[in-house]
Parts: structure tokens; sequence; C-alpha cells
């Protein structure tokens, strides 16, 4: 390790900057389409006592849409929503504080600052009440207590916390144990001037502040595009004869290194023999049907409560089921009963750690346009809010207001940019939903609404409200579907330790109905073959093709699950990574629309990506393969399917599965299934699915793409 490694101090700054740059943007379109955003410096992140004085700072100002800063930038109308780069970052030896807004204009940006400022200045005059620090400091506890673990493994997920502390010559211990420097926080915290102070000091009176514009420039791509390729000309026109060589053997070896196949039997083996026959999963320890059906997961929460509730999804309209997507994304953001939406932010933020709204529509097992489909909503809390977790959240399910029309045209503006921000980072998902979305109903669906096509229509809904009377049709709309939607069969699921069940069981008696059966929502049956591409701001490509398959419970669907891991692993890593370029390829089979799909991730090919995704299925039919190659791909499912989760998530996918039939019998049958797979079953279903007449095909790529795609 070098001695020398430690990251320097940045050097401090006596006044305020402003810098102004471009991004590339390949759309005529430019207007509302800058970043104008506000950072500080602030002190080291090692400072424990430093750092979680930051964090309450961020949470009053930013937790919920009735913090002061959140509000603001919220509401403006400089901007079309709060900048996804916004809060405290301390992850640096430094940390930055950043705040600002998105889809705003160059001559705006002194108007942002001031904004930004002036709410600040107005906090620092007139403080917050000591009610709002109290909720930050709730939900710090509430975040040291959850016990995580469903993106990736808790263990590695507090040792990931720890490592700033670990890298910049900190105490990563103490990071983990906050109980003290909680306790001298809350000492601290009682003081009036607390708040303002802090705001002073880390931001009004810090010169170490940065504005920055950053604006569209419709011709910064082909300049950077000139500009690189007169560079690439001038360094080959100034190549000597021996340079020239010199490369052509470096690509040559490059070449012959990437063709080799790596001596694998150097690692470790594990064998099938060593992958146990059965895996336990969460049952249940109480279920009751009547008067109100519940479920009741003992599991080891650290003094937490989650509640669930299903509802019968009813038969909805075209134009209802259009509005889904939105109604979930703002039904827990908008104020209930008697309280406005502010009024409930602060309810939510001070007792419960927040709730979520979703629908489930799944296929299912064994014919995929037939579907099970439910509304679901979810909170979690302490235990000793239990009683207020459940009257808020059925303030939410039950007395939902649709009212403030201006909330709802900020949530819809804020849903929109969220979804456009996130075609880049999740491209290929988009491009296997395209391409699949022909495959059954629900991949439809699936496209419509969460896909780029859903994209279009949140931004077609969201510039349409600018008409008269739009946006009071829209909240009508949705209240009507509120009311639909509410009244449907209810199955509530509680998650908590044994012991806090009699604390939670009168709370939810006072307050739980059974709800009344609905006519079923359904969708017609697609099956159609796909050709589309669909051009937008990228300045890479996101290829994918995707072949009919079969559902889960056929006997075919454990090697199509083991064909994607063998295929990535043995051919399209190399061809579509190493030697194509892309970030990412491979291929999977999806359960969901009964499809076998490849892709390519952040790609600057396309045509022959396309085509390598055609030459992995020769390769496999025309080799022979060792026996490991295809027990790793075999793993890699397994390793998905054992892979543990946090102890409320792992209850949750518990009752999501039961209410869409999945039983444990069925899981553990097909995990039987994948472990049995054999490379003759690869080149089985290879030959009789992967079939090249009858590939779907979804790209997302660049406007400059548009000629080669036609062609």
């Amino acid at each position: 390790i070098d001695p020398n490694s430690t990251v320097p101090l940045e050097r401090a700054m006596t006044a305020p900057k402003a810098i102004v740059d471009a991004y590339a943007l390949d759309e005529p379109a430019t207007v509302d389409k800058t970043h104008v955003v506000l950072g500080w410096l602030l002190g080291e992140s090692t400072d424990l006592d430093a750092a979680l004085e930051a964090q309450v700072l961020e949470g009053v100002l930013l937790e919920n849409s009735a913090s002061p800063l959140l509000r603001a930038l919220e509401t403006t109308d400089l901007g079309g929503s709060p900048s996804p780069i916004l809060g405290l970052e301390d992850s640096q030896r430094q940390m930055v504080f950043v705040a600002g807004v998105e889809g705003s204009e160059p001559e705006r940006a002194d108007a942002v600052e001031a904004l930004v400022l002036d709410t600040l200045r107005d906090v620092a005059a007139n403080g917050v009440p000591a009610e709002m620090i109290e909720s930050v400091l709730h939900q710090i506890e509430l975040s040291q207590r959850e016990v995580t673990g469903d993106g990736y493994p808790y263990g590695l997920q507090l040792m990931m916390h720890a490592l700033p502390a670990a890298i910049h010559d900190g105490d990563p211990i103490a990071v983990l144990d906050l109980e003290p420097a909680l306790a001298r926080l809350r000492a601290k915290a009682a003081d009036p001037q607390f708040i303002p102070d802090l705001i002073r000091t880390l931001l009004l009176e810090n010169t170490h502040r940065v504005r920055v514009v950053l604006k569209p420039d419709t011709e910064l791509s082909a300049q950077k595009l000139a500009a690189e390729l007169a560079r690439l000309a001038a360094m080959q026109v100034a190549l000597s004869d021996a340079e020239k060589l010199a490369l052509m053997a470096q690509a040559k070896a490059l070449a012959e290194r990437q063709a080799e196949v790596d001596d694998i039997s150097i690692l470790p083996t594990v064998t099938r023999e060593d992958i146990p026959a059965h895996i336990d999963l969460p049952t249940p320890v109480k279920t009751i049907a009547q008067p109100v059906s519940q479920t009741w997961f003992d599991r080891s929460t650290n003094g937490l409560v989650y509640l669930q509730a299903a509802l019968d999804l009813p038969e909805l309209t075209h134009d209802e089921l259009d509005l889904l997507p939105i109604y979930s994304g703002v039904l827990t953001e908008l104020g209930a009963g008697g309280r406005d939406y502010l009024q409930m932010a602060e309810a939510v933020t001070a007792r419960t750690g927040g709730f979520s709204a979703r629908s489930s529509i799944r296929p299912d097992l064994d014919n995929v346009q037939n579907l099970t489909s439910f509304f679901l909503l979810s909170g979690k809390a302490l235990v000793r809010h239990a009683d207020e977790l459940v009257d808020l959240f059925h303030e939410h399910l039950n007395a939902a207001r649709f009212d403030e029309t201006d909330r709802i045209r900020d949530l819809i503006s804020q849903i929109r940019f969220r979804s456009e921000q996130g075609i880049a980072g999740s491209g290929h998902v988009h491009a296997m939903n395209l391409a699949s979305s022909g495959m059954s109903s629900r991949a439809k669906l699936t496209h419509e609404s969460g896909g780029v096509a859903g994209v279009r229509r949140i931004k077609a809904m969201d510039d349409a409200l600018d008409a008269p009377h739009a946006l009071g049709d829209v909240a009508e709309r949705l209240a009507r579907l509120h009311a639909k939607i509410k009244g449907g069969l209810r199955r509530y699921n509680l998650i908590a330790e044994a012991r806090h069940f009699a604390d939670i069981e009168p709370a939810l008696a006072a307050h739980a109905r059974h709800g009344t059966a609905v006519k079923s929502f359904h969708l017609s049956p697609v099956h159609h073959p796909v050709h589309e591409a669909w051009l937008g701001n990228l300045a890479v490509n996101y290829c994918a093709k995707a072949y009919a398959a079969v559902p889960p419970l056929h006997d075919d669907a454990a090697a199509l699950a083991v064909l994607g891991g063998f295929l990535r692993n043995g051919f399209l890593h190399r061809a579509i990574r190493e030697q194509g370029g892309a970030y990412g390829g491979g291929a999977g089979y999806d359960s969901e629309s009964a499809s076998f799909r490849f892709y390519s991730y952040r790609d600057p090919r396309l045509a022959d990506t396309l085509n390598d995704f055609d030459h992995s299925v020769d390769w496999l039919l025309n080799n022979q393969h060792e026996g490991r190659t295809v027990d790793e791909a075999i793993f890699g499912v397994i390793s998905g399917i054992d892979k543990p989760g946090s102890p409320a998530g792992e209850a949750k996918k518990a009752f999501i599965d039961s209410l869409h039939g999945r039983t444990l019998e069925q899981q553990r049958l097909m995990r039987a299934r994948i472990l049995d797979v054999t490379e003759a079953d690869l080149k089985r279903v290879a030959e009789r699915y992967l079939l090249p007449e009858t590939a779907s095909i979804g790209v997302l790529a660049g406007p400059t793409r548009e000629e080669e795609l036609r062609g």
C-alpha cells in the first residue's frame, strides 16, 4: 500500500464562483433543458460529529416536501423539477452539499441562486420547529436500525458505509456505532439556534461555493466527433512506419489474447453436489381469513414493523390503465383526510419510514396471457409508532386528496424528469422490454407503462397540462381511479418480531376493512413480432433481440434460464464487451414475458451486435463445451434464486408470490430442474426457440444512427 495515498484537501476558495458549461443534446428542442445547481464544500467526512450535523441539516432542508428548501425547489417556476444532484455527498474526504433545479434556462441562473440563498436566509433568521429536527433524528434512528439487504447483502452494505472512513484515516467502527455521536447530536439540537447556526456556518458564510449552469448544445456532439476524427487523422499522418508496424502488432496480440480460453482449472471448484437440494423460504406464523385477510410474519426486523395491503386490481379502461403509473407515483405524496400534502409529509416523516404504492401484475406460471393483478400499498415504522403507521397508512388508502392540483402538477413534472433521466442508465432494460413487447399482454403493458413508450406518454401528459382545465381533468380522473381501486378486496401483510404482534394488532383491527369483490383486471392476449428502434438524446446504443419461449412451469424453462448465463460467460461478454466495446452485454430468460432476450449496454455498435447475438447461438451449437462451464451457468441462476434478502424483504416476496399463486413446491420444482440441466438441454432449447427468422428486435439509439437503422 502506498503510504502517501492520502487524498489532499481542496484549496479553500475565498469567493464564490460561477461556471457555465454545455452538454450534448442531439435533438432540436432546447427549451427548459438547462441545469442550475449550487454546491458548497463542507468539512471532512471523517469528523463524525460534523458529518451527523450535515446530515441533520440536509434532513431539515430536504427530507420531504414540507422541508423549506425542497418545497421551494419543487414549487418554483424557475425549473421543472429539483435537480437529481441534490443534498449531501459524504463519501469523499470532504463533504459536499448541492441544491438546484433542472428543466430551467441559462438566464434564470441568478434567480435560482437567489431562491436558494433567500430560502436559507429565511430559515437562518426564523429557525425551524423543534418537531422538524426531531423528525430528522427519527429518520436517522430508523435508518440505523433497519436491516436492509435486498439490493446487496447487509454485511456488504455496512462495509461500504464504513469504507470512506477507512480510506480517509477515520474510524470505521464509530461510523457503524452512532449511539454516542447521536447522543451528543441530540444535546446540541436542543438549542433553538442549532439549525440557524449550521446554515450560516456551512452555507451562507461559506465562500467555497460554486454555481454551475449546464446548458444544452445541439452542435456539441458533432463538434466532438469532428475534433476526434481530426486528432486521429493527425496522429495517423505523424506515425512513422515503425510505429505503424508496432500498432499492428499490438492489435494482433490483443485479438489473440481476447480469443484465448482462460485456464479456469486453477480456480477452486464448486460442484453441483455442493448446492443444497432445497432452500427454506419464509412462511407466515399466523394467517387470518375473516373478517379481514391477514398474514403475519415473524422476522428479525430489529424493532421495525412493515405493513402492506394488497387490493384486487379491478377491470380498468384504457384511460385508467394509462393513468395507473401516475396514480401509483402520486398517491403517497398527496394530502389525505384533513391534512394537506405538507402536513401529511410532516406527519409521515415524524412517525414512519415512509409509504410507497405500486401495481403488481404477473402472468400465471403455466399461461403467460393469464394475469393475476393487485394494487400494493406499503409502509414501515419503528414498532413504538405502530399506531401512527396504521393510521397514516389508511389515511393514504381511504382518504387521499386529489384537490391539490398544483401539487399534482409538480409531481407529474417530477415523474416526467425522473423517467427521462432513467433512460440512459437503464437503456438495455428498455430495449429488452421493447423487443419482447409483442410476446404477451403483460410484456406490452411493461413497455407502455414503464418503458420508453411510457416515458413518451408521461412527457405528453405533462406538456398537455398547460392547456386550460387540463389539470383539473387529470385530478378528477385520478380521484375516480382511486375510488375504484380502494374498494377492492384487501389482504394485509404484517412483518415484525412476534413479541411485538400484540402491540400492532389493536391498531390494525381498528382500521382494517375487508373490501368487496371486483371484476378482475385483464388484458387481451398479445403475440406479434416487433422490429422497432427509438431515437433519443443518446450517445450510445442499446440493442436487444427477443424470442418467444415458454412459461416458467414448462419443462424447457429451466434450460432457457441456464442458457442465458452460458452464452454470456462463454461468448457474449467477449464479443460484445471486450471486442465490441460495449459496457456490457448478455442474455437471459424472462419469465414475465415467457421470452428469451439478448441485450447490449452502452454499445458503440448496432448491426454487428445484433449479428453477434446470432453468432453466440452458432457457437453453442457448433462446439463441444466443458461440463464445468454448464455448471458455472447453473450456479449463476441458483445464486440468483438463493440470494438472501433482508428479513422483511424475504417476507414481502413470499407474500406477493403467494398472491400470484407461486407456491413453495413450485419454486422447489423449478430449482431442481435447473440443477439437472445438461449441455444437450441447452442445445435442444436453442435449436427449438432461438430461430433467427422469429426474432423480435428493439433498439434505443441517438438520432445520428437513423440512416443506419432504416438501412
